[in-house]
């Protein structure tokens, strides 16, 4: 098996001996960055890299956006505080602002933002206390392969058992849901149209049960595109199916959209895309445009918390509010999420073409927008930290997720150009291409 070949080896043994054994990303991406433009980062030792991680989709307009400097340097030469609580400041009320116009006109003008703690798992943490605190009830609906987040309440609501195994007494009466997945089939109908509907078809008929033993819910919290569990893009159909069970039922939907807000799905909120309007919205990454922000914003009736029911030292980040408002409105004024649509299925069908190619080896090619997945045949899945391996060492940075870690996520920066594409599904093909000389 190829091994990733280890550069800078000095800093990289000091980081595996001094820093927590809970690291993710450092064990199979070996590299130390030392600078980074665009797309593009550099390691201490001057290779260059394609970023198709963007710092899990943090990073909207990629590396070091002239927009994003900008905003710090004039925040800076302003002698704008840095934190401020939630004090008011001209630049949050610029960027509220600006963040409210983004959003459909039904959900913002009766809207109210909550700023969190600077993680999007702290404004996970922060819905389900409101949204248990409006409705009164303590029952909580997630999906299966679903991720929002690694503290207490988050971890209880994420699909993949892993990360969950060894801490007890997580946040009970939360309850799992089959969520469409074509490849997979939860139901197990083999057919994508039957199986979503059952799908669907299960929630009701499970929130509906008086015997079902699931308490009433407090709210139900769903990806439109699930990322870590697989870039599992839901049905338009089944997504209205879910938005009209729980208005039916007075359950609050929360729509994650940390990872997918602002564009990545080719519009800026997943959840437009099938007309829904959903009650909670969890926002961070992109919002905070490459620095710690998170936000929720929900519809006001929900407003019923009292005074430091949620609160952070750190949700008054000003800088973060600096440089939030320049990307968004980068997105905004440059119609970026349409482009995005665009380059995603240039994307796409660069990586049909390598499917077609290497069918033995890649069973699916899915995604929205610059959200795109990989997904391995089952006979090798095994071999994805391989293919990761041989994508790094020909300077092309990729990370893993799914079932079984069997399908490669690319997520670059939303300015990423279709020539750009092209060189990226060159390396890949090539990684696709040794793995398969040496294993099969």
């Amino acid at each position: 098996m190829v091994t990733i070949i280890k550069r800078s080896t000095p800093i990289l043994e000091r980081q595996a001996r001094r820093e927590s054994n809970a690291r993710t990303y450092a064990r199979n991406l070996g590299l130390a960055i030392s600078e980074a433009k665009g797309i593009y980062v550099k390691d201490v030792d001057g290779k260059t890299y394609i970023d198709c991680l963007a710092c899990a989709g943090a990073l909207p307009l990629g590396h070091n956006h002239p927009a994003v400097k900008q905003a710090i340097y004039d925040a800076l030469n302003n002698d704008l505080p840095m934190q401020t609580l939630d004090l008011i400041t001209p630049i949050k009320d610029e960027f509220v602002s600006e963040l409210f116009e983004s959003l459909p006109a039904e959900f913002s003008k009766n809207a109210k933002i909550q700023f969190c703690g600077p993680s999007g798992s702290d404004a996970v943490e922060a819905a389900l206390k409101l949204v248990k605190t409006a409705t009164g009830r303590r029952a909580v609906g997630a999906f299966r392969g679903g991720y929002h987040g690694m503290t207490h309440g988050s971890l209880a609501l994420m699909g993949s058992l892993g990360p969950k195994m060894q801490v007890p007494g997580l946040m009970p009466d939360v309850h799992f849901f089959p969520y469409p997945y074509h490849h997979r089939y939860p139901i197990g109908t083999g057919d994508c149209e039957q199986d979503y509907q059952q799908c669907s078809q299960y929630l009701e008929t499970t929130l509906g049960d008086p015997e079902g033993g699931i308490l009433p819910l407090a709210g139900l919290v769903m990806e439109i595109v699930q990322g870590e569990g697989g870039v599992i893009p839901a049905p338009d159909a089944w997504v209205r199916e879910v938005r009209r069970i729980t208005r039916e039922r007075n359950i609050p939907l929360i729509a994650d959209e940390v990872q997918t807000g602002l564009g990545r799905t080719g519009t800026l909120y997943a959840f437009e895309r099938s007309g829904i309007i959903p009650d909670v919205i969890v926002l961070s990454k992109a919002v905070g445009g490459s620095l710690p922000l998170a936000v929720i914003l929900y519809k006001d009736e929900l407003d019923v918390w009292q005074p430091g029911a949620h609160a952070g030292t750190f949700r008054g980040n000003q800088l973060a509010m600096a440089t939030g408002l320049a990307t968004i409105r980068y997105i905004r004024e440059n119609q970026l999420a349409s482009y995005v649509e665009q380059m995603g299925m240039h994307f796409q069908m660069q990586l049909w073409q390598i499917q077609a190619e290497f069918s033995h080896l890649i069973a699916d090619v899915r995604g929205r927008g610059l959200m795109v997945g990989v997904e391995l045949s089952a006979q090798v899945r095994h071999l994805g930290r391989q293919l990761q391996a041989e994508c790094l060492d020909r300077g092309l940075i990729i990370e893993l997720g799914g079932r079984n870690s069997s399908v490669v996520r690319f997520l670059p920066p939303l300015i990423i150009e279709a020539p750009q594409i092209d060189d990226v599904c060159q390396i890949f093909r090539d990684a696709v291409a040794a793995v398969a000389q040496e294993n099969i």
